[in-house]
């Protein structure tokens, strides 16, 4: 198919490769902005003064580059974690932003790091996790960032899923999971007291359900709570009373981001992502700013970060036919200043809208979505990429997304549908996914597909499937259990074998192993249903080329779950692509990395969609 000669096409470095700048931090004294840009085509840590042009880089990552980043209250660390090759074995690190000295703070193999909390009122402390001394579970440590010191506050019985800090930085609350897949809050008044248990929240409703963060004076605790609800709710539990106020809900959509004062720990608003973000303001000093933001620009925005002061607020926008774009904003002065967009190349190519759409599933849930078409094409009869978000415990939302972007580019409809089992729509459709992978959750994209055929939109000779993580399962089981619907298939690092997938898990999932059990399956009670609803076993079934990527390091979903199905399609003679990456894990975070991949799938998809591609430089 030709696509109009005035729209350019799009260079696959420009939609995939590094930003050239995105991720903004202010320091807490709000004199310096820190951001993400690449050295050598490696992202670092840039840091300088806010409104001049000194930006330098600060650390000197040269292999995955630094993805998720935070100044340390102090103002004059940057902390980062890392891991290598992709095996999420985290360890944390601090870089003075003057002398660039840069320390391991858990210099430990085989050991992953989490940053539980933080606070300005403690500027050289932190408190963190490690599972060094059980690798299925993390013990909480209060960091020295000056010595470097760590010190065990919280032991992990075995059965602890999540830590909650209060304002005092002392850790008092905790999640345990229970063998049916439910959670249990815990309290204690003091981290010298004996744990009690607070609250159950049964299975159904231990997805949308959990701690937020405790009151300013430590006697309630800020909750999202679905129970006696379908949608979860935001509500103020009091401990000693138990009464549970409800402070912000809405009947279909979870609570979603929770805004809250820096100081006073006041809930100030509260977002509920629906088909777009909606926020829900309930500290009326705010309103004025969030009014003159939404005055920016057209787009969804977040408030990014705010200085200790909280007189300077970093800003972001969201748009679904153009890069993201970062503003920071004066609350004295309501002064809003632009920093920058992440990929201002992308203003240079037509982009396309990304549209909600929804339609009733077989079984009569409404299920929703976005449909994106590409520019200056009438929506009718075009080849479709169905492209199915991972997770499944995830959801796709509106703005600009790459990949939809690029399909668009290329020539294609891009459908993203959140089916039953995807998050944000409440519980009831939450749970709605229970054990149905492989069937109704599957049944919900091809309702999608025929949905876009039914409009007229979707070419039904020319449909693909294609997602990572879970959208992997997917692309399989539209391979194996629906291979008439599509002409082609493309599985970033999906399981094939759902007995193998649950029983390699990480050992740090080992807390959320009874929630695979309930919603998947038990491998060692429901091995023939498991088998059932695994595509490995129905390989047999596949006659349409696929296209499988993987890490070798990934800690998910092993190397084995992609060579076993690809093994299986070379014995039965299916026309397949297998891309092995051996310094990567759970998806692609090396840009040469990406760009390899997109390259391969955007020439496979044009070979079985007709669609355009840019040609390998040599």
């Amino acid at each position: 198919m030709a696509v109009q000669p005035d729209v350019a096409l799009i260079p696959r470095n420009v939609l995939f490769g590094n930003p050239v700048k995105t991720s903004p931090r202010i320091s807490p004294d709000g004199k310096r902005l820190a951001y993400l840009a690449p050295v050598d085509n490696v992202l670092n840590v840039w840091v300088g003064d806010i409104g001049s042009d000194n930006y330098q880089p600060v650390t000197s990552d040269k292999d995955r580059g630094v993805r998720f980043y935070m100044w340390a209250a102090d103002n004059t660390h940057i902390l980062y974690i890392q891991d290598v090759g992709g095996n999420e074995n985290w360890r944390l690190y601090a870089t003075h932003i003057e002398t660039r000295e840069t320390r391991d703070l858990t210099p430990f193999d085989n050991v992953q790091a989490q940053i539980i909390e933080h606070d300005k009122h403690f500027p050289n402390d932190l408190i963190i996790g490690l599972n060094k001394e059980n690798i299925q579970v993390h013990d909480v440590y209060h960091l020295d960032l000056t010595s470097g010191d760590l010190t065990l506050v919280a032991k992990n019985p075995g059965n602890i899923a999540g830590w909650t800090v209060d304002a005092q930085l002392k850790v008092r609350g905790a999640v345990a999971a229970t063998p049916d897949g439910g959670l249990e809050l815990l309290i204690r008044d003091s981290e010298q007291d004996e744990w009690r248990k607070l609250i159950i929240w049964s299975s159904d409703d231990a997805l949308t359900s959990g701690p937020v963060a405790f009151t300013v004076d430590g006697q309630s605790l800020y909750l999202q709570d679905s129970r006696d609800a379908n949608a979860s709710r935001l509500t103020k539990l009091n401990l000693a009373s138990g009464e549970n106020t409800v402070l912000a809900e809405d009947p279909q959509y979870d609570v979603g981001h929770v805004m809250l004062h820096p100081d006073t720990r006041d809930v100030q608003a509260v977002a509920f992502n629906k088909d777009r973000v909606e926020w829900q303001v309930l500290d009326p000093s705010i309103q004025i700013d969030f009014d003159r933001i939404r005055d920016i620009r057209e787009g969804d925005f977040s408030i990014f970060g705010r200085d200790d002061a909280d007189e300077t607020w970093i800003v972001a926008i969201t748009v679904d036919n153009g890069p993201g774009a970062f503003y920071s904003y004066n609350r004295k002065n309501q002064h809003v200043q632009f920093l920058f967009a992440t990929q201002p190349a992308l203003e240079e190519y037509a982009l396309a809208h990304m549209e909600p759409i929804s339609f009733a599933s077989r079984d009569g849930l409404t299920i929703h979505g976005y449909l994106t078409l590409p520019v200056g094409f009438e929506a009718k009869n075009l080849p479709l990429v169905l492209n199915v978000h991972g997770g499944p415990w995830g959801r796709d939302g509106w703005g600009y997304r790459p990949e939809a972007q690029w399909f668009a580019n290329r020539g294609y409809a891009c459908l993203q549908v959140n089916f039953r089992g995807s998050t944000g729509y409440g519980k009831d459709f939450l749970n709605a996914g229970d054990k149905e992978w492989g069937r109704n959750m599957h049944n919900d994209l091809v309702d999608a597909v025929h949905w876009a055929i039914d409009q007229g939109i979707a070419d039904p000779k020319k449909v693909a499937i294609y997602g990572g993580s879970y959208g992997g399962y997917a692309a399989l089981a539209g391979a194996t259990f629906t291979p008439d619907l599509f002409c082609c298939a493309v599985d970033i690092v999906g399981p094939s074998n759902l007995i193998t997938l649950i029983k390699t898990i990480p050992p740090y999932w080992s807390t959320f192993l009874a929630t695979f059990h309930k919603r998947v399956g038990n491998p060692d009670t429901e091995e023939d249903f498991l088998k059932s609803r695994s595509p490995l076993f129905k390989a047999d079934q596949i006659k349409i080329p696929m296209l499988i990527a993987q890490g070798a390091n990934d800690p998910r979903v092993k190397q084995a779950e992609s060579e076993q199905i690809v093994e299986a399609m070379k014995s039965n003679g299916v026309d397949y692509e297998y891309m092995l990456f051996p310094d990567e894990g759970h998806g692609f975070a090396k840009p040469e990395n990406r760009i390899k991949f997109y390259a391969a799938a955007e020439k496979f998809l044009a070979q079985h969609l007709g669609g355009r591609y840019e040609e390998v430089s040599s």
